[in-house]
């Protein structure tokens, strides 16, 4: 895709491109690696007022956005960092000092912020006794620093789904058992056979929002109602700026929610789908005879079966036992009163 004028600079400088390459350093989250991005806009940036440089911010996050299949969290750093700078204090002597106090404090932010998730690691080992099985979900960066923090000190045994279609799960289980922890693979549709055999749930965030609820891998709505169901806490680790101004009621009012989602295509899909249609996918499944248990045949999902599903899924916040953050143990009521604060300036 051809960048848009407002996607570059005059000097050239293209803010696609950048914050691609802030991703590669895989210590960076997608929030944060949008901060830096918006940073460097500002630094690069030709705006001789502040509502030249909020445009500039803006025009810089919708390319951002435009270009992210999935922009939920990015959209939490940007609109943390543009909220920062319009809050800012402007009492620089020149609007130039003034732009590079606001780098100088995005800079100073994100590297304080690589710190968050060993704050929450901390912080959530209170909660972790020793012997704790606990289940997870998929993969994140901010559950697997509190596990191996948590195996530093204590005896624990993990659960990971699958988590189809990505199977990132997979990748959490090869880390912990690499680690030395006990870990079992967990089938997605198997969650609420093992349920009763874990003393809580752990998973990570791609936002929480203004109602305390949380956007997640998909599968994570499910694991909280049968959590809720089996009376096991539910724990959710975000770091704050992940915490997020969207109000959903649904699933269906997520931004990354498509016609296509779900919906029923408009020619008969044949009954069989060829093997090795989706090669390199962990989504295999067998189809076993109920009277020989035998494996009969292997079938696979097509690329266009898995686009017709959604990434994440919204977890309502009466699901959700406590949010861990960098800034404290939060209630879903104490995410939406931190939120309001945090805004309000």
């Amino acid at each position: 895709m051809a960048a848009t004028p407002e996607a570059t600079t005059k000097d050239g400088f293209d803010i696609w491109t950048t914050y691609q390459s802030i991703l590669k350093d895989e210590e960076i989250s997608t929030p944060l690696a949008a901060i830096l991005a918006l940073t460097q806009l500002v630094q690069r940036s030709d705006a001789g007022t502040m509502f030249e440089l909020v445009k500039a911010l803006n025009d810089g996050a919708n390319v951002l956005n435009e270009r992210t299949p999935n922009p939920i969290s990015l959209n939490a750093g940007c609109e943390l960092f543009i909220a920062f700078v319009t809050l800012f204090p402007h009492d620089s002597d020149s609007f130039s000092d003034l732009k590079r106090e606001l780098v100088k404090q995005g800079q100073q932010y994100a590297n304080e912020a690589l710190t968050y998730r060993q704050r929450i690691a901390q912080l959530t080992l209170e909660f972790i006794k020793d012997d704790s099985v606990i289940l997870t979900h998929s993969y994140s960066r901010v559950v697997m620093k509190t596990l191996l923090c948590a195996h530093e000190r204590k005896r624990i045994s993990v659960y990971v789904t699958e988590a189809r279609p990505r199977g990132l799960g997979l990748r959490t289980y090869e880390e912990l058992t690499a680690a030395g922890i006990p870990c079992t693979v967990v089938l997605d549709s198997a969650v609420s056979y093992v349920m009763n055999k874990v003393d809580f749930v752990l998973v990570g965030s791609e936002a929480v929002v203004e109602s305390g609820g949380l956007i997640n891998a998909v599968g994570s709505n499910q694991i909280a109602i049968i959590a809720k169901a089996a009376n096991v806490p539910f724990y959710a680790l975000a770091e704050s700026y992940k915490f997020h101004r969207l109000f959903p009621l649904s699933q269906y009012d997520l931004p990354t929610h498509k016609p296509n989602i779900l919906s029923f295509p408009l020619t008969a899909a044949p009954s069989l789908c060829p093997k090795g249609s989706l090669k390199n996918q962990p989504i295999a499944t067998e189809e076993r005879d109920a009277s020989t248990s035998t494996s009969s045949q292997t079938r696979y999902m097509t690329q266009e079966q898995i686009a017709r599903n959604p990434d994440v899924d919204y977890t309502r916040p009466d699901l959700i036992t406590l949010v861990f953050s960098d800034v404290g143990s939060l209630t879903p009521e104490g995410v939406s009163q931190y939120l309001v604060g945090m805004f309000a300036g």
